[in-house]
């Protein structure tokens, strides 16, 4: 019989129940992205880590629209305020291109830390 692995407590989220992510399809991302054809095989613990990265990633980036949701005294996650989140966070710096579209910065603002919502941002243009 097999051994639990070392990254059996990722997998299981420290024994509360099975990975939310698909680990197949990582694994089939893992193969299709690699740069040449030399990749044939993937160990099973690396598409564990990288769900579990994936996950927190998500979280992160979830907890920091929710804030901004909250700034809009609204309770519903928009757009908007995912990429809020994205422009006023510097670990979200890779997802600006996604978001670029509909960018939530002040024109000629100084503050690239902040977080802007939706209604503030109305408030300035808008004025």
């Amino acid at each position: 019989m097999r051994q639990a692995g070392m990254y059996s407590g990722i997998r299981f989220g420290g024994g509360s129940g099975a990975h939310s992510l698909p680990l197949a399809r990582i694994k089939k991302i893992m193969k299709r992205s690699s740069t040449g054809d030399d990749v044939k095989m993937i160990s099973g613990e690396a598409p564990v880590v990288l769900a579990k990265a994936c996950e927190l990633l998500i979280m992160e980036l979830i907890q920091k629209s929710w804030t901004v949701t909250l700034q809009g005294k609204r309770r519903i996650i928009h757009k908007d305020d995912v990429a809020s989140a994205v422009v006023s966070t510097d670990l979200f710096d890779f997802l600006m291109p996604l978001v670029s579209d509909c960018c939530d910065h002040v024109p000629g603002d100084d503050h690239d830390d902040q977080v802007i919502s939706p209604v503030e941002r109305e408030e300035v243009l808008g004025a």
